[in-house]
């Protein structure tokens, strides 16, 4: 849990050190941070009784003197202009500010010259400036990033404003893991090359002191590469639980929308897929599809087994005993539900597209590369 427990613990500590009712106000990229390392029910035991995006909370003049307000942003320069504006005319009893990454010395004082009502009571940079996915891989959620790694970029600003949000987010990284690395880069790609020139003049210049961990046995070593260098592997269709369902149907946010290949009852539209929510997808996630299928056969049949000793309900003590493994029976009902409906759905897709003869055709291009046995495999496909 080496990611997703340092983002959580960033959260708890925002959370827990404050009492009373609380909202949570955070910006369109911090939203996706805080929901998948915590779940709603989570947050409601923290106190906090609304989450909100700052932008939304900015419409609104109704005063909330009763909750004291915690927003964990970005430190864009939009989020401080937004910030200033509802310091001017406070709607909040009390400001808790946190920010994903460093801020510069001129936002913090334009903060402080927005707050003449002095309501604002700390500002803090805790950095969980990325999506913990898992423990042990973490996205930035940039749109379209394959764009700038083309030899001719049409947009420098762009590509310059790619850049520091990766640098940002490799940074916050580290920082959360408490280690500076030695930076290796792909030496043919310019854009390996920029990264990993920027994120060194970052961790051993410009903020060398808040770098400056205690040294380790082993340098943690940050390796910088090129998609282009190996171009074949995400041309391959992928037989594994989570890359198929991230392939076939889409996860964003650890978050599968069902909506886009079919009806589906309200509760399965939406369904959360994550190593630490669910310990069958903990297990399974890099199962191929034919052990996945086995697996949840015997994932029913237990459910099964629970449903029929919850049907043989006698006396007061068996129904004192339903009671309290109800939530349980819930979750695992749940659970079956969501993994029986990803799996056959995912079985469909393969059925229609022929996935099994495009795979072995990917197969024998990519590892043979005969010819004749090649265009016998796509007269086969038409």
């Amino acid at each position: 849990m080496v990611l997703v427990s340092a983002v959580r613990d960033y959260v708890n500590r925002m959370l827990q050190d404050i009492s009373g009712m609380k909202v949570l106000i955070l910006d369109s990229q911090t939203v996706s941070i805080v929901s998948v390392v915590y779940s709603q029910s989570e947050l409601l035991q923290k106190e906090v009784f609304l989450v909100e995006l700052i932008d939304s909370i900015s419409k609104s003049k109704e005063s909330m003197s009763h909750l004291k307000a915690v927003y964990f942003l970005r430190p864009t320069s939009e989020n401080i202009q937004y910030m200033r504006r509802q310091l001017s005319n406070p709607r909040f009893g009390e400001y808790h500010l946190f920010f994903s990454n460093m801020l510069k010395d001129t936002q913090i004082h334009l903060l402080a010259d927005s707050d003449e009502q002095e309501v604002v009571q700390q500002v803090q940079e805790f950095y969980a400036d990325f999506i913990a996915i898992d423990p042990y891989h973490f996205t930035l959620n940039m749109p379209s990033n394959h764009c700038y790694i083309l030899p001719a970029v049409l947009d420098p600003s762009n590509l310059q404003n790619f850049c520091d949000r990766a640098v940002d987010g490799i940074g916050a990284v580290f920082l959360a893991l408490k280690r500076r690395p030695i930076i290796r880069y792909s030496r043919t790609s310019d854009i390996a090359k920029r990264i990993a020139h920027e994120a060194a003049k970052l961790m051993y210049q410009q903020e060398s002191g808040l770098f400056d961990f205690r040294r380790m046995e082993m340098s943690p070593l940050l390796l910088i590469v090129d998609r282009r260098d190996d171009p074949v592997t995400p041309l391959l269709n992928q037989w594994s639980y989570q890359a198929m369902v991230h392939e076939l149907i889409g996860i964003q946010d650890n978050k599968v929308d069902l909506r886009s290949i079919g009806k589906f009852p309200k509760d399965q539209q939406e369904v959360v897929l994550s190593s630490e929510q669910d310990v069958f997808f903990k297990a399974n996630m890099y199962e191929n599809l034919g052990d996945i299928g086995m697996n949840i056969k015997r994932m029913v049949d237990d459910f099964q087994q629970v449903a029929k000793s919850n049907q043989n309900i006698q006396t007061i003590e068996d129904m004192a005993k339903f009671v309290d493994n109800y939530p349980e029976y819930r979750k695992m009902h749940g659970n079956v539900s969501k993994h029986v409906t990803l799996v056959t759905e995912m079985s469909k897709i393969v059925e229609e597209r022929k996935l099994m003869l495009v795979s072995e055709t990917e197969q024998e291009l990519a590892c043979n590369g005969g010819q004749v046995a090649t265009f016998e495999w796509f007269r086969l496909l038409r």
